[in-house]
């Protein structure tokens, strides 16, 4: 995580301007990713983050276009968090970043077949161990039911 952190633009305006991490930040963003209509308790649950911490990342998110939020119906004390289907300016500028450059440093090497390789790698381990849509709901609402 390390490395994509290294990887991202800097945001407007400058990091300094935004309380929390941009790992803390990859880590929300990554959990939203994967399904629809969470809210920031359920992802500090999943995500072992403190409430207060994941509340600062999602609302990094909801600026940047990333995320969008709306009144939870069952309870309007709540808000729903789910990922933004239009891709925001913000969204599309850190999309695009290639982590070539950031892994090469990591490597400590410019060799480009040293650089292929791991990248193919990278791509190997994200198609296997990407979290698919919804697992982490799963074990939230099996947690909700265990006394």
């Amino acid at each position: 995580m390390k490395i994509g952190e290294e990887a991202l633009p800097e945001p407007p305006d400058g990091a300094g301007r935004y309380a929390g991490s941009a790992r803390t930040v990859l880590i929300v963003a990554s959990d939203i990713a994967v399904g629809q209509d969470t809210t920031v308790g359920e992802i500090a649950a999943r995500t072992g983050l403190p409430q207060s911490q994941v509340s600062t990342a999602v609302a990094r998110l909801k600026e940047a276009g990333s995320v969008q939020t709306s009144p939870d119906p069952a309870d309007r004390r709540r808000m729903l968090v789910r990922p933004n289907p239009e891709v925001s300016p913000r969204v599309a500028q850190v999309r695009a970043v290639d982590a070539g450059d950031a892994v090469a440093a990591a490597l400590g090497s410019d060799d480009p077949g040293r650089l292929a390789e791991v990248m193919a790698a990278l791509d190997v381990l994200v198609r296997n161990l990407s979290p698919r849509p919804g697992a982490s709901r799963e074990r939230t609402a099996r947690r909700r039911q265990t006394p």
